[in-house]
């Protein structure tokens, strides 16, 4: 294990997952509060045929453009969900659910024809349904890197904007803050992380990088900001340890580690959050009985007071 971790490869895809899960991180937690989580899911599924048919086009498995193949195909699935809420009286979770299968089933017809080509046996793209960091070159790891940075300053110098948009959107309006704007940024950033992460987690378990790390956070504080530096770190923890893990085996896949790795953060967070956890809040119960026990054994022990000529 030193020597793998020994290696400059190894400890490139590290940091990208690191950087990788502190953008999904802060990224969820925006969908949180949004009551998007099911969309995220939905676009990284909707990803999966845009990689394919940019491998397709090009005969080459080049990252960036697979990533632009992908943002293309998850903002054709995110129009789509938006075209079917507004068109029909069907609801937006299940507009999302259509579409997120529609997509993958698409998309894995897609690589199966093209797994049957020439060639294509040998791309490589099946690393892209459970994701293998390890498979990444350093040219990969540099545009990955450069992609996760880029959300992550997007999010943290327009941190008083996207709170006023997710908490006070008539305030933020008064300001002149344009909703379709923001929910136009939101939207590219929301895709960005997801096509720059389906090459480390793939498709399937992207939505759980950036769901698990903020309902976590959620745990342990009341507070957006401090909500949105634990899930940051939560998500760069899991990226961190779940690749860290995936380098003891060949060929073990990164993906389902980091998502493990991110349930165990979840469950500890379940457990002892200091705000919302079961261990306080069962001790915040036992104190209120243990209360309302007193005041009723007081009021039974009063002696009231009986007043001449009453």
């Amino acid at each position: 294990m030193l020597n793998s971790l020994l290696s400059p490869n190894t400890q490139w895809v590290l940091l990208s997952t690191l950087i990788l899960g502190m953008a999904a991180g802060m990224i969820g937690s925006l969908a949180y509060w949004k009551k998007q989580s099911l969309m995220s899911d939905a676009l990284s599924h909707a990803a999966l045929p845009g990689v394919v048919v940019a491998f397709a086009l090009t005969g080459t498995k080049n990252l960036l453009i697979m990533i632009i193949g992908a943002a293309v195909s998850a903002l054709i699935g995110a129009w789509l969900i938006g075209w079917i809420r507004s068109s029909s009286r069907i609801k937006e979770d299940t507009a999302m659910g259509m579409i997120l299968s529609v997509f993958f089933g698409l998309g894995i017809m897609l690589l199966t024809i093209v797994n049957r080509t020439a060639g294509g046996n040998q791309s490589g793209l099946d690393n892209f349904i459970f994701g293998q960091a390890a498979s990444m070159v350093r040219k990969d790891v540099f545009t990955m890197l450069a992609l996760a940075l880029l959300a992550i300053a997007i999010v943290t110098v327009a941190f008083k904007e996207w709170k006023l948009f997710l908490f006070d959107p008539d305030f933020a309006r008064g300001l002149g803050l344009s909703s379709r704007w923001m929910n136009a940024v939101y939207m590219a950033v929301l895709v960005l992380v997801i096509v720059i992460g389906i090459q480390a987690v793939g498709v399937i378990l992207m939505a759980a990088m950036l769901i698990i790390p903020a309902v976590s956070a959620r745990y342990w504080t009341q507070s957006f900001r401090t909500m949105v530096v634990l899930s940051a770190i939560f998500g760069g923890g899991s990226g961190l340890i779940g690749t860290l893990i995936s380098t003891l085996g060949k060929g073990w896949p990164t993906g389902p580690f980091i998502v493990l790795a991110s349930s165990v953060l979840f469950t500890v967070s379940l457990v002892f959050g200091s705000e919302k956890g079961m261990l306080i809040q069962a001790l915040q119960l036992r104190s209120e009985k243990k209360k309302q026990v007193q005041d009723s054994n007081s009021s039974w022990t009063k002696v009231p007071v009986i007043r001449e000529g009453e």
